[in-house]
């Protein structure tokens, strides 16, 4: 499915990840996969792979709304902007919420891109 935007739903464990048009929604979800290892910076190793599956995942998405805790959406931010510069043009905004069900970040992203769009004078794709 050829997508226009996306709404991704992060925290340190997983990311839900919603790409959709006017009539459907993809759904697919990363998680983080831990190694357990005594070597230094295992954790970082680990955080960065995911991170770094989560941007994969965004390939070629047009416009993207980043959702999620307040610290998850910093640290992607800042893994996105020194590791995935190309990919920091796509992420249009980073909302701060709780646990919203499936639809209601759809919801949310289909209003905020409305809106979005609207203001930047950019047409949204049907």
């Amino acid at each position: 499915m050829t997508t226009f935007h996306a709404v991704v739903w992060i925290d340190h464990q997983s990311a839900q990840i919603l790409q959709f048009d006017p009539d459907h929604v993809q759904a697919s979800k990363v998680k983080v996969h831990s190694h357990q290892t005594r070597q230094h910076g295992s954790t970082v190793r680990s955080e960065h792979e995911f991170f770094g599956a989560v941007c994969d995942a965004l390939a070629g998405i047009h416009e993207v709304l980043v959702t999620g805790s307040h610290q998850a959406q910093a640290d992607l931010r800042h893994y996105v902007e020194k590791h995935r510069s190309q990919l920091a043009r796509q992420i249009v905004s980073y909302e701060t919420v709780g646990h919203p069900s499936e639809n209601q970040l759809v919801a949310l992203a289909r209003k905020y891109f409305l809106k979005y769009d609207r203001m930047s004078d950019t047409p949204t794709p049907s």
